[in-house]
Parts: C-alpha cells; sequence; structure tokens
C-alpha cells in the first residue's frame, strides 16, 4: 500500500492540479487510488472523484475527533492500493498556535509521509532553506519529497534541483513546468467545480499527462510505501425502519455535496433520488427533499425559465413536503435572486431575496445552537453544531415573524446572529452541516421525514 498527504508551504502553490494529476496517473496505471481532502471543502472533492474514479472523502478535525478521522480513513481507504490526501493551506497553517487542526497534525494522526509541492516561481538557491526549515519544525513530520511547481524552465529546473540536492536529503519527486494549459477555470468560490465542466475529463487528462510526465511515479510510489495495512471496518448497518425517498438535486447549479453525507443518508434508510433544476419539469416521486449547495447565480436564465418545477417545488413546500436546503439550495428557495444588476425569481417558498456581493459575507468555520424551532432537533437539549459557511450573498426583506433553527455562536449566517430558516418542514441555511458523530444529520432527516409520513412512493405531493 502507498499513502501520503500532498501539502505545500503555502495555499495557491498547485496542489489541487498536482493531486488532480496524480490521482488520475496512478489510475491509469491500474492502482485503485482513494482520495481524500483535508477540511471543509466541495469543489476540490469533485474533482479528485473524477480523476480517481472514487468518491473523494472530507477529513475535517473541526467536526470529527481523533479517532472518528482514523475511522473514516480506514473505512474508505482499506481496499486501495494509494490513499492520497490532498491538504488544505500550508503545511503548518492552522487555526490556533499550537496547529492542532494543521495539515501536519493530520499527517501525523494518519501516519503519512508528506509530499510537498513548491511554488517556485522566482526562486533558485532560496528554495533549500524554506526545505530545511520545514524539515525543522517539526522533526515528527517527514518530508518524504517535494514537486517544484511552475518552473520557468529547464534552466530554472537545473538551479533548483542543484540547490536542493546540495543543501538537503529531501529528494526531488517531480518538476512541473509553469503551462497555463493545466490550470483550472476559477471564480469567485474557488475553482469551477468539476461537475459543472463540460470538458472535465478531457482536462484531468492532459493534466495526469503532463504530471505523469515530470513527476517520477516510482520514486513517488517508493517513497510512500507501508507494510502497515489500513483496518477493515465492520459492515455499515442500515437502520430499521421504511425506505424513504429523499430528492436530491445534483446538476450544474447544485453538486456541493459530501459523499460522507449521502452514505449516511443511505444508511439511515434513505433511498437517493436525483433530479435536475435546469431540465426536469416536475419533482420525481420523493418523500422530502434536499437541495445542497452550487453556483444558482450562475444559471439565473435557465433556473428562471424552468417555472414548472419552481412551481412544482414551492406547491410540494407549501403541502409539507419535508425540506433541506444549504446556501445555494437557500438561494433558489427564496423569492429572487440579484446579481449583476439582473434580478430573476426563483422558488418563492422563502419570503426574502437573495442579493450577491462581490465579497463574502459569511466564510469559514461556524457554531450553531438549535433553538426549539428547528424541526428535527427542537425540544430536545441539543448540543452546539460544529459546520462551515462560504457566501457572496445576503438574503433581505424577511418578514418580521420569521422563524429560525439556529443561533450563530460563531459565523454570520443569515444576519449574524441567526440562521437556519424554519417555514412548514422546510429548514435553509447558509451553514452547510456534515455528518459525524457529534451531527448525525442524516438520519435525523430522514426520521423526521418518515414521522411526516403523509406522502407515498406513488404520489409525491398533495398538492393539485
Amino acid at each position: 500500500m502507498h499513502r501520503f498527504l500532498i501539502s505545500a508551504a503555502l495555499k495557491s502553490s498547485g496542489k489541487t492540479t498536482i493531486s488532480i494529476g496524480l490521482a488520475a496517473a496512478l489510475r491509469a496505471r491500474g492502482h485503485v487510488v482513494q482520495p481524500f481532502k483535508k477540511g471543509p471543502d466541495y469543489i476540490d472533492p469533485l474533482w479528485l472523484t473524477r480523476a480517481a474514479g472514487r468518491d473523494c472523502h472530507n477529513l475535517d478535525f473541526q467536526v470529527s475527533p481523533d479517532d472518528e478521522l482514523r475511522g473514516q480513513f480506514a473505512r474508505h481507504g482499506c481496499d486501495a492500493d494509494v490513499c492520497l490526501v490532498e491538504g488544505n493551506m500550508g503545511l503548518y497553517d492552522g487555526l490556533d498556535l499550537a496547529g492542532s487542526n494543521s495539515n501536519a497534525a493530520l499527517a501525523k494522526l494518519l501516519a503519512l509521509p508528506v509530499i510537498l509541492v513548491l511554488d517556485a516561481r522566482g526562486m533558485t538557491r532560496g528554495i533549500a532553506p524554506l526545505i530545511l526549515g520545514y524539515q525543522a519544525f517539526d522533526r515528527e513530520i517527514k518530508i518524504a519529497g517535494v514537486i517544484l511547481n511552475k518552473l520557468g524552465g529547464k534552466r530554472h529546473e537545473a538551479k533548483l534541483r542543484a540547490s536542493v540536492e546540495h543543501y538537503t536529503d529531501v529528494p526531488v519527486i517531480g518538476a512541473v513546468q509553469d503551462d497555463p494549459r493545466l490550470q483550472l477555470v476559477e471564480r469567485h468560490l474557488g475553482l469551477m467545480p468539476a461537475n459543472e465542466a463540460q470538458a472535465a475529463q478531457r482536462r484531468i487528462a492532459e493534466i495526469a499527462a503532463a504530471v505523469a510526465e515530470q513527476v517520477d511515479i516510482e520514486r513517488l510510489l517508493a517513497a510512500t510505501q507501508t507494510a502497515v495495512s489500513l483496518p477493515r471496518p465492520a459492515p455499515q448497518v442500515i437502520a430499521g425502519g421504511p425506505t424513504v425517498r429523499i430528492a436530491v438535486a445534483q446538476d450544474a447549479a447544485f453538486g456541493f455535496y459530501y459523499a460522507d453525507d449521502f452514505d449516511a443518508l443511505r444508511a439511515a434508510g434513505a433511498e437517493i433520488v436525483p433530479f435536475d433544476t435546469l431540465r426536469d419539469a416536475r419533482l420525481p416521486v420523493c418523500d422530502g427533499l434536499f437541495i445542497g449547495g452550487g453556483f444558482p447565480e450562475s444559471f439565473l436564465d435557465d433556473l428562471a425559465a424552468n417555472a414548472s418545477l419552481r412551481a412544482d417545488i414551492f406547491a410540494a413546500i407549501e403541502n409539507g413536503l419535508p425540506t433541506y436546503a444549504e446556501c445555494g439550495g437557500l438561494m433558489y428557495l427564496a423569492r429572487s435572486i440579484e446579481w449583476n444588476g439582473k434580478t430573476a425569481p426563483m422558488v418563492g417558498a422563502i419570503a426574502g431575496d437573495v442579493v450577491m456581493h462581490k465579497k463574502p459575507v459569511g466564510r469559514g468555520y461556524v457554531t450553531l445552537r438549535p433553538t426549539t424551532a428547528h424541526p428535527w432537533r427542537g425540544g430536545e437539549a441539543a448540543g452546539d453544531l460544529r459546520a462551515h459557511e462560504f457566501h457572496y450573498s445576503s438574503l433581505d426583506n424577511l418578514p418580521a415573524d420569521t422563524r429560525y433553527a439556529y443561533e450563530m455562536i460563531r459565523g454570520h449566517g443569515i444576519d449574524g446572529r441567526r440562521d437556519g430558516i424554519v417555514y412548514k418542514n422546510l429548514l435553509a441555511s447558509y451553514s452547510h452541516l456534515r455528518a459525524a458523530a457529534s451531527c448525525d444529520w442524516p438520519a435525523r432527516f430522514v426520521g423526521f421525514v418518515r414521522t411526516c409520513g403523509h406522502l407515498t412512493k406513488e404520489e409525491h405531493r398533495c398538492s393539485a
């Protein structure tokens, strides 16, 4: 088996492109590659999933204790030849002075050697003290190799290799030339999602070819080989009770979902039924509805044009369909979205209007305290929930009597104090939840759907 963490000295060093290329190149060689992504992220895992051909899973200190992270890593990686973990930010960056949630902390927790991707633009001899410093900062971290990235030509590469080989004992595993063709399209929330990019597979193939040519794959595998097998977990237990059908918006506008959340929904007894908000005229037959995050503002015309689906969703929510929406889903369920001077009608189940802004309104980790209005957790002694948000929009013109599911202990949410619009059996929030031992929201939502129970598999709506 081979296991490693790909990190960098600082963010935007190109580690995502390298990770995608390595996952696809290793897969092309016949290896079973299991990708992981550290921290909260939807977009990188979409690309890594396509590159590896297996669902990418997130590992996040903020929502999972150490034992749960070890279990997640073993559960998903035990049958893979290669476990590739892409870090976030720099190797030693984190939320606190001790680096307790840093990439380095994850590498130590999971006993992962580190492959350091270094943006070498403008550097020559100075690359050596940078590497030496990263080695000396924490001797428990094994830097198994470096990949020099964004190089300015063969002469530049030769100087860098000479400096690294002369002053350090860290092998240069790869040297990737600066090539704009390998850059992934970016937008205001980060990299363009792979589920939206029409030529995603072609781009992945191009990146994989470049990485395979400029990275010594055999040396990488030798440096990251381990004889220690990951423990195989017990088979997942499916909860008792009738199966419920959960309609899930999965298309170019909405694609921000965690693979673990889908696994937890299925384990709780849900059948996931995908639908397309851009093309489908009606909801599929369902007992509940889940609309995750995405980029609805980028598809205003198409979403607005699909008036029959918007009317169907509105009627279903009005008639009590249990519904959960996060961020982009909240925006879609509002009356309208305004962006770049243009306003388009949306579903209208939420009596508010979305306005897009040039700068983030809320970003980062959040802490939520459920209120008694929460449809799945109200009325019980529920602890605070850890989640995350990243939105450039605000929700305006809400009625004064709007009910909220959460108090914001940390984060912005809807108005800096509250999040989670509650209307009939709808809960819609800017905050993204994550299935974990401390927040098994999929099981709670499925249980709520069962208690509502007025919808059948034969007829998904009580509306006319």
